[in-house]
């Protein structure tokens, strides 16, 4: 088989490992003098990082996101980096923090807000410069977008999650540790580890996969299932914390420079619709359930394509077995959710009759057009029917 052309984008270093922590200091000091820090709603997780960078001859000021960003939010963080004239900009936390330090280092670059540049409802125009220099340190294990180019933002105006994209946005460096993650509580730890092994699936059965994204997801899908419920358990286990760093990292990989599915075509949505339901907990919540739909639908119109095969590999890497056929792999998802005790859409106010408005704004989604199937409207909301 003739491969197609693919590229392949990602930071510009990564530094992975127990301990590559100590060294932002450092590695920020080549950069800038003065950081603007952006946390999650628990600044002060960050002031060891502080001490680093004062220690290093760094002037911080910390910016703090205590909930999913906004156009709103990035905006005031641009604001806030220009009064301490920043020259390198910090995301330390969750995927909020690390989404919100990469559109506030890419606005800095250039002129007008944030609506000239989002997708979707935005006024369409690119982003030409490259970002003001940007260190991305996740402290959870889920999005990997430490290693994305692009920064989701809610527009509670519009009811909709957009994003500022380009290849501009990918940080100078990113810099995972495992042991930052040692201390998330179960219920976090089961929603983002939910989001990561979502996020090494989705690319492996999208159309736009390749070897390499291939080799990634292989990885990412054994390190994530033999990991994930030890992690939730015991959140002190060493192993499991870097096992599912390395996944949340692959996936990220993945994603750039694959595609996702279903689950992040209407996560992206039901974020938007439903403020208070977080984005870990969407993708958890929805991934058997589309998984059972993308296979009866390829068993029914593709049955011996690429993506019936990928969804049989699927099953043997995540249980170990040579034997497991693509519904045993959807079965396992469906068991480790009820074991992360993950909860249902409808505990976020989500109704059946929100369910028609849900798959008709995300049948135009970007991830949407990954699925490896074309799913019909009453197909997308059987999917969503069963996660409710």
């Amino acid at each position: 088989m003739i491969l197609n052309p693919f590229e392949f984008a990602t930071a510009t270093r990564i530094y992975f490992g127990t301990g590559v922590f100590e060294n932002v200091g450092k590695l920020a000091a080549s950069m800038g003098k003065r950081a603007l820090v952006i946390t999650g709603g628990s600044p002060e997780r960050a002031e060891a990082l502080c001490q680093q960078l004062d220690a290093s001859g760094v002037s911080t000021s910390v910016f703090a996101v205590r909930q999913e960003p906004t156009i709103e939010v990035a905006t005031s963080g641009v604001e806030m980096a220009r009064q301490h004239r920043a020259d390198v900009i910090i995301g330390f936390g969750g995927g909020s923090a690390v989404d919100t330090g990469k559109a506030i280092a890419a606005l800095l670059a250039h002129d007008g807000e944030p609506l000239d540049y989002v997708e979707v409802i935005g006024r369409g125009k690119k982003l030409t410069n490259p970002s003001l220099p940007y260190i991305a340190i996740p402290t959870t294990a889920g999005t990997g977008a430490e290693v994305t180019s692009n920064a989701v933002l809610a527009s509670p105006e519009h009811r909709v999650k957009v994003s500022l994209r380009s290849p501009y946005m990918l940080p100078r460096a990113a810099v995972v540790d495992p042991s930052l993650t040692i201390d998330l509580p179960p219920d976090i730890t089961a929603r983002t580890g939910m989001d990561a092994l979502t996020q090494v699936l989705e690319p492996f059965v999208s159309h736009k996969a390749n070897p390499l994204t291939d080799a990634i997801c292989r990885e990412g899908l054994v390190r994530a299932s033999r990991s994930l419920r030890t992690a939730y358990k015991r959140g002190s286990d060493e192993a499991a914390r870097e096992d599912m760093a390395l996944a949340s990292l692959f996936g990220g990989l993945a994603l750039a420079n694959a595609k996702l599915g279903a689950v992040h075509g209407f996560a992206g949505v039901i974020g938007g619709m439903f403020d208070d339901a977080p984005h870990g907990a969407i993708c958890a919540a929805l991934l058997a359930p589309v998984m059972r739909v993308n296979i009866r639908a390829l068993r029914e119109r593709d049955a011996h394509g690429e993506a019936m095969r990928r969804y049989d590999e699927i099953a043997r890497l995540l249980m170990g077995d040579p034997h497991m056929r693509a519904d045993d792999g959807a079965d396992w998802v469906a068991d480790l959710s009820a074991a992360l005790r993950i909860p249902p859409l409808s505990s976020y106010g989500i109704t059946a009759g929100d369910l028609p408005e849900i798959v008709e704004k995300s049948t135009g989604s970007s991830s949407m057009q990954g699925n490896p199937i074309r799913l019909t409207p009453a197909e997308l909301q059987a999917a969503l029917a069963i996660a409710l």
